[in-house]
């Protein structure tokens, strides 16, 4: 998965860190036999064979494109064979002789003595799968709680890990530490059982509790004992098919130096380090090249990869470390602001990682949009997402829809607002449910604003009445009238965000038959009457619909909900009351009928006490059958 992500990058003309990252690259395949395909030189022309060795695994690499490039660890809890493992992976790529146990990235020599890893080590190897070469960079992690620190800066570097669990012990304490601190971090995992040699082995058990801790496929795990070298050769190609090489693409302008791979560079905006895997221009698809020179635009790859694309500031500048005191950003960073917001959840909660990844994907190439996830009681699991405005809003919508098959349901959009509290602290909200209750307002709310935009309107004179009648209707204020030729006007209003993104423009369109024009800018905060309407169902909140609204819509608003949610709702055996209410206020109520069972069916001649006898007793069964209802709701 990949994204590209325009930036500009400033750089000096030193090159501080690239002699370090070249050696520490090429440090695992100094001191051991080369990778498959390569052979060492007889000892008498040993030293002028060793640099053709070097420049041949130079030259093998070089060839390998970066999507082709795997960074992964092996994570598990202490004692589950990570070393071992490592040696039989180095083995299988030729990166080191068969046989043995070598522990050949336990370097310290307590590691050796115990047995476990206490500092995290990397290797490289070479792996042809399918006719193709791939460059796989392994970090071989602690198990053990004391070394978490290491554990995590390792999951850092990496983009997928290897899940080993002892066949013989299963998931233990650290398994599940490990995994978690591993998801956190956005790992692709791939669940390996070790040691099934083991006569009290007992891999089923160990696929189970994978299954039910984890939530890991167990289809998708690799049976294997690393002390013997069974079925190691599987787990590579699984590496290869589950792991992807996730990184950012940034495309990029140099205003000054140069840039090539193995430079170290930092971004003035997040201060984050990289070091450069690959450069090169776009000719027409991406060509790599030695150098990017000042005045070149071109592409970027960073190794380890930047795996989330957060960090891709578009317009951020980047210079060589080291140099961070004498670059000045370059103008025209500016981090977007949303401005729109709508809940979006999966019409069939059992869709909800299709739809995650899909949105996923559509956010790597769109860092205008926040993401973030919510839950609802009446919807399930969901996100809350920020746009520019409603028209970003509908093309993301549509883009859901049409690339990715999603079916999902989305809120009506909302916007951001202001809450300056007693004590002086001020706060944001974008999710209505978070807003402030009227009992919390009254004793630490010290004041409630809402955004206003300055809307531009280009229309013909004609209709200019409709449109000044309309902006009044939402709230404007009008800010300037002119008239730029005989028959058409510019308008300039100054109109809340919550109504221009209520159908504003739609509405604007209808009104003036569709020869209006509308641009607006974000103008500013203003103090304002606004209160959360809420929609009750047999008294319970639906959070899901909630909207902060200004109190002179609060009726008109209130009404529409309970008749729209009448006709969508089917009439049950119990009562169904629909309120919308704003604060401790009821501003709409709507009734759905039970229904009823007609009991005086089957009497004819009986006298008017057998009547009333059995519609008592109905009276009664309802009632009943409405505070279970209740009750179950509440539950």
């Amino acid at each position: 998965m990949q994204s590209c992500v325009s930036a500009t990058i400033r750089l000096s003309r030193t090159r501080n860190g690239l002699n370090t990252a070249r050696s520490s690259f090429l440090h695992c395949h100094q001191h051991h036999p080369p990778p498959h395909g390569l052979t060492y030189p007889f000892p008498s022309t040993r030293n002028a064979s060793s640099i053709s060795i070097a420049a041949a695994l130079e030259d093998r690499i070089s060839a390998i494109p970066i999507e082709r490039f795997r960074n992964f660890c092996i994570v598990a809890h202490v004692d589950h064979g990570k070393s071992t493992l490592s040696d039989r992976l180095l083995e299988v790529t030729g990166t080191i002789e068969p046989g043995g146990n070598k522990q050949i990235l336990d370097k310290l020599d307590v590691e050796r003595e115990r047995g476990i890893t206490v500092k995290a080590q990397t290797c490289s190897m070479i792996y042809n799968y399918r006719g193709a070469d791939y460059l796989l960079h392994l970090v071989d992690t602690p198990g053990h709680v004391d070394f978490r620190a290491e554990v995590s800066r390792s999951y850092a570097s990496c983009g997928g890990a290897l899940l080993l669990v002892d066949a013989s012990q299963g998931v233990q304490a650290q398994t599940v530490a490990n995994f978690y601190l591993a998801f956190a971090q956005g790992l692709q995992l791939v669940p390996v059982i070790n040691k099934v040699d083991l006569p009290s082995a007992d891999p089923p058990r160990a696929l189970e509790q994978m299954r039910s801790t984890f939530e890991l496929d167990p289809e998708r795990a690799v049976l294997v004992s690393a002390k013997t070298g069974q079925n190691v050769e599987a787990v590579l190609p699984s590496v290869i098919e589950q792991i992807p090489q996730c990184s950012v693409i940034l495309l990029v302008r140099v205003f000054d130096g140069a840039i090539r791979a193995g430079d170290q560079v930092t971004s003035l905006a997040t201060g984050l380090r990289y070091y450069v895997g690959e450069v090169g221009i776009m000719y027409p698809d991406q060509t790599p090249q030695k150098i990017l020179r000042a005045g070149q635009v071109g592409y970027i790859f960073f190794n380890p990869g930047m795996k989330r694309s957060q960090e891709a500031k578009v317009g951020d500048t980047y210079t060589l470390v080291g140099s961070e005191k004498d670059v000045q950003p370059l103008p025209g960073f500016e981090e977007p602001k949303p401005m729109v917001f709508v809940a979006a959840f999966p019409v069939d909660q059992s869709t909800y990682h299709h739809l995650e990844d899909s949105i996923n994907r559509i956010v790597l190439n769109d860092r205008s949009v926040t993401l973030q996830k919510e839950s609802s009681e009446a919807l399930g699991a969901g996100w809350r997402l920020g746009f520019l405005g409603t028209l970003h809003c509908s093309v993301f919508e549509d883009r859901l829809r049409q690339e990715h098959g999603a079916t999902i349901i989305i809120t009506p959009p909302t916007v951001p607002f202001r809450v300056i509290w007693r004590d002086g602290k001020q706060s944001i909200i974008a999710n209505p449910a978070e807003f402030p209750d009227a009992d919390v307002a009254h004793g630490r709310v010290d004041e409630l604003q809402e955004p206003y935009v300055l809307a531009t309107i280009t229309l013909p004179e004609e209709y200019l009445g409709k449109v000044i009648e309309l902006c009044e209707a939402n709230r404007g204020e009008q800010d300037q009238l002119e008239f730029f030729t005989a028959s058409q006007v510019i308008l300039k209003y100054k109109i809340p965000m919550a109504h221009l993104v209520d159908d504003f423009f739609g509405r604007l369109k209808s009104t003036t038959k569709g020869y209006a024009t509308l641009d607006y800018e974000e103008a500013d905060w203003r103090k304002s009457n606004i209160v959360k309407l809420q929609l009750l169902v047999n008294k319970e909140p639906v959070d899901a619909v909630s909207r902060v609204v200004h109190t002179s819509q609060v009726e008109r608003l209130g009404r529409q909900w309970v008749k729209k949610f009448k006709e969508h709702v089917d009439r049950q055996m119990f009562e169904v009351i629909l309120q919308a209410t704003a604060g401790r206020r009821i501003v709409a109520r709507e009734t759905i009928k039970p229904f009823r069972k007609d009991v005086l069916q089957k009497l004819h001649a009986a006298d008017i006490t057998r009547r009333r006898k059995l519609l008592e007793k109905q009276k009664e069964g309802r009632k009943k059958l409405k505070g279970l209802e209740a009750k179950a709701t509440s539950s």
